[in-house]
């Protein structure tokens, strides 16, 4: 065994894994992430400036969605200084203490972010099938309350299993299998005990990212029950309209997380550069599509950009 490899093994350091075998188009290739980060960044700030400066904008609706840009924003600023820099040459490993903070913060804003869904797939539930009720179910104290709930879901039910890789001795090489830290990859370069960490794991995601994407299915069975009641094919129409980007924030959320499920499970032989693309789409496609889908598909933000930048072109 040579010296290098012990000497890895034996530090508190991991090696962060670029983008195998495109080495000669990383400039390339950074110049194309830093454009997705400028974009991650710049819409999500948009959506947040324009439902903190449009009155009309201030419902449980849009205060939803601006938690969504927040979290989104906040996944942005976890991963974009070990990407850019593996990209730039300025970072090729990451400590123990480091990678464990990055790895809490990515999977936090993840359960955060599933959790802000469920939220606004109960808000639309309540808008059309208890549209009569919804200003006082909804009410700007209750906003909050759901807001503190959704941190503390988040954020609180982490700490066992993230603070657990402190604990670990990491005996295989200290390669990961991207350039940001996430659990699932660290403990498998441990070979201490990890069956706590993995039934520990599988139970958070079970009571997090599974249930809420069943209460969300559950949540939209009734709204089409609700819907298909309706005697007007064009209040029908109507009524599915509000739902569309919410549905589609729904799906650019779960499909990558699946995705980068399945290739870690069953993609052993396939090349590692794809697990490290479905990886970047994991932390980037949400956050990058979000604003789009909504600046798109909801009027009053449309218009209020519009304003926007028609003030700036003055």
């Amino acid at each position: 065994m040579s010296t290098m490899f012990i000497s890895n093994l034996n530090s508190s350091r991991f090696l962060l894994t670029g983008f195998p075998g495109l080495e000669s188009y990383y400039p390339w290739v950074s110049m194309l992430f830093s454009l997705t980060y400028a974009m991650v960044f710049l819409g999500n700030c948009m959506v947040l400036h324009v439902i903190w400066t449009e009155p009309s904008l201030h419902e449980p609706m849009f205060y939803f969605l601006a938690m969504l840009a927040f979290t989104d924003l906040s996944m942005g600023l976890s991963t974009v200084h070990t990407v850019l820099g593996v990209l730039w040459g300025f970072i090729q490993e990451i400590s123990l203490d480091s990678c464990i903070a990055q790895s809490y913060f990515i999977h936090g804003l993840s359960f955060m972010e599933s959790s802000v869904l469920l939220s606004m797939s109960f808000d639309r539930y309540i808008a059309i099938c208890n549209p009569l009720r919804y200003s006082s179910i909804l009410t700007n104290e209750k906003i909050m309350k759901i807001g503190v709930i959704i941190l503390c879901r988040s954020f609180l039910l982490c700490p066992p299993v993230i603070i657990s890789l402190k604990f670990l001795k990491y005996c295989r090489p200290h390669i990961l299998s991207h350039s940001f830290c996430l659990h699932q990859d660290l403990i498998q370069t441990a070979c201490s005990d990890i069956h706590f960490n993995y039934i520990y794991g599988l139970a958070l995601v079970i009571s997090t990212l599974l249930l809420d994407a069943v209460l969300i299915l559950i949540s939209y069975i009734l709204i089409l029950h609700t819907v298909l009641a309706i005697a007007s094919r064009e209040e029908r129409f109507k009524s599915l309209q509000t739902c569309v980007s919410h549905i589609c924030a729904v799906l650019v959320f779960y499909i990558p997380i699946i995705g980068l499920t399945m290739v870690h499970r069953f993609g052993k032989h396939l090349s590692p550069l794809v697990q490290v693309l479905m990886g970047n789409i994991y932390i980037l496609f949400p956050p990058l599509m979000n604003p789009i889908i909504y600046s798109i598909k909801t009027k009053q933000i449309q218009r209020r950009v519009q304003r926007l930048f028609l003030l700036k072109g003055t």
